[in-house]
């Protein structure tokens, strides 16, 4: 999944090919796709990859500059959500896409809460009927959310 994500970035733009880290530095840690259906977790990861481009430490990139780190997160989330998109879950894309607007609108206010959302959205990603997710893989995801966002 990592090097999907990777791969496609540095396909994408010598730019965000330039801005991997190197892959020792890289941090591999799936954080909210765990949560998800399989399906789904491409498009979630690079969607999160997108947000901690933005708001905190990226697993996989290093930007240079705050500029580079804007046009790369933007990239990540629409990239993400046309991976959603192709499984054809139009009510995924919907929800991924108001998840982006409301962490975007709680970091802009300086509030917490993100996580949980996070949790929330991931989880609730496919079938309606799905399982309520495991608490302990909850708080494991919590948990890295917590290393990687500002």
């Amino acid at each position: 999944m990592f090097d999907a994500i990777a791969e496609a970035a540095a396909a994408e733009s010598s730019l965000w090919g330039e801005a991997l880290r190197p892959p020792g530095e890289q941090e591999r840690v799936p954080v909210f796709s765990v949560l998800a259906p399989a399906v789904h977790a491409l498009g979630l990861e690079t969607i999160y990859e997108g947000y901690l481009v933005h708001y905190g430490h990226s697993r996989l990139f290093a930007p240079p500059d705050r500029d580079t780190a804007l046009l790369l997160g933007d990239y990540l989330y629409a990239h993400g959500l046309v991976h959603i998109a192709k499984s054809g879950d139009v009510k995924a894309v919907a929800d991924l896409a108001e998840l982006i607007s409301l962490c975007a609108r709680l970091q802009a206010d300086g509030l917490d809460g993100d996580g949980p959302a996070w949790v929330a959205t991931s989880s609730s990603l496919g079938d309606v009927g799905a399982a309520p997710a495991d608490a302990t893989v909850v708080d494991s995801a919590l948990a890295a959310h917590a290393r990687f966002v500002l």
